[in-house]
């Protein structure tokens, strides 16, 4: 009797490991995924973790939308667990830092319990900077654009201005409208609207060059260069999802030029 109440709770302190292992991975893979990281990044970590705290079985899948964890036990049925990530931005640092995390984790200098707390410390961070520091960088950059592409020094003002009133238009309508591509299709109009209309005032002289540099701030350059990396390893599903997101958002931002085109 003694050896088996003894078995049992070793099988129950093992299942309930595996339980606590389901979490941590789950917790950093929503982190990596919810910042804008790879399909491919996330399910690697989360094993690496799990292999790391003594679970050699777990299987993870990963969508752009779903994160779906499995811990398979010896001698009782799987631990399956899915989290849904229904907000994605891009926070590099994030990602870094979970990365960071997970190879400390492999080397054993972290305790189950400690990475839980680091995890959902990582989670509360806000590393964004503030908004008047987005539109500022964004402007500079609308600038920077003009030039590359091949445009005068003259519309580089206009280009600071228009694509910095541009992103402003995308926060705010993205903060009060979570309609998906709205925000990308309105601001894509202001930003041709305030083009022409400095053009016509004598301010800057060619239009295109102003409204491609303005436009280059709202284009999906990180979901592009995610779905091409996790097609190249075989996240055919991710990679077709985040292909199609992009290519929405780029037709948004063109409809809203075009409109403008149409008018003008």
């Amino acid at each position: 009797m003694y050896v088996l109440e003894k078995w049992w709770w070793e099988m129950e302190k093992k299942k309930q490991k595996y339980i606590d292992v389901s979490e941590i991975c789950l917790l950093a893979g929503e982190i990596m995924l919810a910042s804008g990281a790879e399909t491919y990044r996330v399910e690697d970590t989360m094993v690496r973790i799990a292999y790391a705290y003594g679970v050699e079985n777990a299987e993870s899948y990963v969508t752009p939308t779903a994160i779906i964890f499995a811990v398979n036990g010896d001698l009782y049925p799987s631990e399956t667990k899915m989290k849904r990530i229904e907000k994605r931005t891009t926070d590099l640092n994030k990602i870094a830092t979970v990365n960071s995390l997970s190879r400390e984790i492999s080397e054993g200098k972290w305790t189950m319990e400690d990475a839980y707390a680091q995890l959902k410390q990582i989670k509360k961070e806000n590393g964004s900077f503030s908004i008047p520091i987005q539109i500022l960088a964004a402007g500079i950059a609308s600038g920077c654009f003009v030039i590359m592409f091949s445009g005068k020094w003259t519309d580089v003002l206009p280009g600071f201005i228009v694509g910095s009133l541009g992103y402003f238009c995308f926060l705010y309508i993205h903060q009060i409208m979570k309609v998906r591509f709205f925000s990308e299709f309105v601001s894509s109009l202001i930003i041709g609207f305030t083009a022409n209309l400095f053009v016509y005032a004598g301010i800057g002289d060619q239009t295109d060059k102003i409204i491609i540099g303005s436009v280059m701030p709202l284009v999906p350059g990180l979901l592009i260069t995610n779905a091409i990396r996790d097609l190249m390893v075989g996240h055919l599903i991710s990679g077709l999802g985040k292909g199609a997101e992009a290519l929405l958002t780029a037709f948004a931002i063109g409809a809203g030029i075009a409109v403008v085109y149409a008018i003008f």
